[in-house]
């Protein structure tokens, strides 16, 4: 089991050069922890979750297979507790990631799989969020599940091009899935 409050200081990985986006099968290890008692009502979150790790693993060039990750589904008190210990941010948030640190020496065969890291995501603003841009829960729970692996893969939104390169993936990725692009504004009510 994960342990968020041991976790490294969250890195904010940068990749240079372009990418290209390959099809793989292979998707992570995905360990979801229901620690908020509000996700008990959703049913379906973790079978949404699952659903949109494996098509942005199926997207990214990257490898990750071999990899794990977990997933914690909380409230915005613990998410606000978290952004305010790694972040120095008292708010509650979306999402967090947490990319773990990769071992530097040679990988042996019998070498535990690959860590990606954590993500944390908050119940409570979750659900705003999709209220106030006129989203459904999954929807937007598929996206935040998506945007915090890109993270632990190295994307990031810091400049521009960032992030301009990180919403064209979640799209691709989310377009897959069905799901209508999550940057458009939302539709005015008539």
């Amino acid at each position: 089991m994960p342990n968020f409050a041991c976790r490294e200081r969250p890195v904010r990985a940068r990749r240079g050069g372009e990418r290209h986006i390959m099809i793989r099968s292979a998707s992570p290890v995905t360990e979801i922890l229901v620690v908020a008692d509000c996700w008990r009502a959703e049913a379906d979150a973790e079978a949404g979750i699952h659903r949109a790790i494996a098509a942005a693993a199926g997207m990214v060039d990257e490898d990750t297979g071999d990899a794990e990750l977990a997933i914690m589904l909380t409230d915005d008190a613990g998410i606000r507790t978290l952004n305010a210990n790694w972040r120095g941010l008292d708010k509650p948030t979306n999402v967090l990631s947490f990319p773990a640190l990769q071992p530097t020496g040679p990988c042996m065969p019998d070498d535990p799989p690959r860590m990606l890291g954590d993500i944390a995501i908050a119940y409570e603003t979750l659900c705003r969020e999709a209220d106030d841009e006129r989203k459904t829960f999954d929807h937007h729970l598929s996206h935040l599940a998506v945007h915090g692996f890109l993270h632990l893969i190295g994307y990031d939104h810091e400049t521009d091009g960032e992030a301009e390169e990180m919403e064209s993936l979640e799209r691709k990725i989310l377009a897959r899935l069905g799901i209508p692009d999550p940057y458009a504004p939302p539709e005015r009510m008539t």
